[in-house]
């Protein structure tokens, strides 16, 4: 039976609330959450929804509703629903089952810090985590272990000691074991260590600091030492976890997006250490975009998982219902929670990093062997081609309002990116901005050699441009008598958006129509997408070579005094060249901004 969306919608609340929508047979398809629901369901009976929405549209059969008395509750609801329902077009995250936590019983009067994978339902203890690694965990159980000499033995070892193990000699423990501690000390030092590993490191600090004054005016002096070094380990600690001596706690989200293909880096912060990270890749079956995606990660990722809300949270795109989320981690967190997308000094750094690990992430995953092939076989399929085809060359034109016009020549084989292979084309003697004479200088140039036998025949070439870029092409092709490549064009459409692109095939006149979904329209894109970057990389080289300064003295607002202290602190110019943006401001009397401006006229 036809789901009768006209009359739903005419009974519908206006309240904020969550929806399930079913299909004949019951199963839950997805799950939202509205501040109006009304509204928000209509969306998806009118006006125009992707081809992958629409396919979920037409099988529902029912939508079930659940009212709200906040939007809030609505966030925690949908949730909860999703990790519990796993419905097929929703984004799902790796259950937190795989999170590996520090585990402190409260059934032993000596407990230890141990290495747990899964949180045990019963309550005979704390669980501190869950963290990104179990690499993590352990180093974190090593610093506590160096710190505060916990104990790491099992309790059945622990019973039947007779003497100190090499723990205890070598500094790694207090030997409980055999009463060289009393339980009162030993329990102040656990609850050091766990305060540590919530992040509270300088209040242990100061605790530590006030008990050895207090043990030093008792002449206690044997004590006052051992906090001493206790405080001085800490000390050292702080110095190396701190991200260019910066503290925080902080999780970042970032997001790296690729047709058919997106890649999602988790790293903690927890007190400036950096704990380690996690990758994500969710399928978007609604292909939403960036936005929502990265929205819908960071509500399961806290809301359907028991994770611990750190004091901020920075993503890499702007939240949808970012004031929303924050409002909810707060009320989770029972204290102030910000989430911010736009960041400066080491937050921004810390958005940087997340971001190269999606990057990287993202590559990986685009460099599956198998979805590389299937990609091949799809384009083959496309073109109705005898034989999957083995080589693709891509070209494009970068510039600056004409100026330093580069061409890039980016190669893909079934095994990715070919970089090897990769070529830059200087471009000179052509008119500036004139992408036409730009494109079919760097054609000839390349179409030469490969005429002659000095480069390999593509079996593909494929011009980034619309319909005077690929009859230049092939102009080109015809005026070398150069036989036996399929000449395929990219013509960006209206909106700019990946998947809007028109395809020609060896002229303008035919079009190649291709779904959005398409795997064979995904390897297009990410030859063309490759051959863009490239050209770009090549064209900022080529313009920043011609505008470099190799000497301090013509870098405005470096005088005689900066110069100086950049000498002396790198030991010559070279290493001033040598050094990056944040070693840069660390010199005396350099500040941030003007570290950028050294850093840009030395290296571009």
């Amino acid at each position: 039976m036809t789901f009768d969306a006209k009359q739903f919608l005419s009974s519908v609340s206006t309240a904020p609330g969550v929806y399930r929508m079913l299909d004949d047979q019951q199963n839950t398809l997805y799950v939202g959450k509205a501040k109006r629901l009304k509204a928000r369901l209509a969306s998806y009976f009118r006006g125009q929804l992707n081809t992958k929405t629409q396919a979920m549209v037409a099988r529902i059969a029912d939508i079930q509703v659940t009212v709200t008395r906040s939007e809030t509750e609505a966030l925690l609801l949908e949730q909860t629903l999703i990790k519990e329902l796993r419905p097929p077009y929703n984004i799902l995250l790796r259950d937190d089952k795989s999170y590996p936590f520090v585990f402190v019983t409260d059934r032993h009067p000596y407990p230890a810090l141990e290495y747990k994978r899964a949180r045990q339902r019963r309550g005979d203890g704390r669980y501190l985590g869950p963290y990104p690694s179990s690499g993590a965990v352990k180093e974190s159980l090593t610093l506590m272990q160096k710190i505060f000499r916990t104990r790491n033995c099992e309790d059945s070892v622990f019973a039947n000691r007779s003497r100190p193990c090499l723990q205890y000699q070598i500094d790694r423990c207090s030997a409980p074991c055999v009463g060289y501690i009393s339980q009162e000390e030993y329990t102040r030092d656990v609850e050091h260590a766990v305060m540590c590993l919530e992040g509270k490191s300088d209040d242990v600090t100061q605790a530590l600091s006030d008990q050895m004054e207090t043990a030093s005016k008792a002449l206690n002096f044997e004590e006052a030492g051992r906090l001493r070094d206790q405080i001085l380990r800490l000390r050292q600690l702080q110095q190396r976890q701190f991200v260019d001596n910066e503290r925080g706690d902080a999780d970042i989200f970032a997001l790296a997006h690729r047709p058919g293909a997106q890649g999602i880096s988790i790293i903690s912060i927890r007190d400036g250490r950096l704990l380690g990270a996690r990758h994500h890749t969710p399928k978007n079956d609604l292909e939403l975009s960036d936005e929502m995606l990265l929205t819908e990660v960071v509500s399961q990722y806290y809301f359907g998982q028991p994770h611990n809300v750190p004091t901020e949270v920075i993503t890499s795109h702007a939240l949808i219902d970012s004031a929303l989320i924050a409002d909810a981690l707060s009320e989770q967190a029972g204290r102030k929670v910000r989430v911010a997308h736009q960041v400066r000094g080491h937050r921004a750094q810390w958005q940087h990093l997340a971001m190269t690990n999606a990057e990287q992430q993202l590559a990986s995953q685009l460099a599956n062997k198998t979805q590389l092939a299937a990609r091949f076989e799809a384009l083959q399929k496309a073109l109705g081609l005898e034989q999957t085809p083995e080589r693709l060359e891509c070209f494009d034109i970068s510039h600056s309002h004409g100026e330093a016009t580069v061409a890039s020549c980016v190669v893909f084989d079934q095994q990715g990116p070919r970089k090897s292979d990769y070529r830059h084309f200087r471009i000179e003697g052509v008119a500036a901005g004139d992408d036409y004479a730009a494109m079919q200088q760097a054609l000839t140039r390349r179409l030469k050699r490969v005429k002659s036998g000095e480069a390999t025949t593509p079996d593909i070439l494929i011009v980034d441009g619309g319909k005077g870029q690929i009859n230049m092409a092939r102009g080109v092709i015809e005026e070398l008598g150069v036989s036996g490549i399929m000449l395929l064009g990219v013509a960006k459409g209206t909106t700019r958006k990946a998947g809007l692109e028109t395809l020609f095939v060896e002229s303008s006149d035919q079009a190649l129509p291709l779904d959005p979904a398409s795997p064979a329209l995904h390897l297009i894109q990410h030859i063309r997408d490759e051959s863009h970057r490239f050209a770009i990389a090549g064209h900022r080289a080529q313009r920043d070579k011609a505008r470099r300064t190799s000497t301090l003295q013509d870098i405005p607002g470096v005088g005689p005094k900066r110069r100086r202290e950049l000498l002396r602190f790198f030991g010559g110019l070279q290493g001033v060249q040598k050094a990056s943006q944040s070693e840069l401001a660390r010199v005396p009397g350099i500040s941030a901004a003007m570290a950028a401006t050294i850093y840009q006229a030395l290296n571009g």
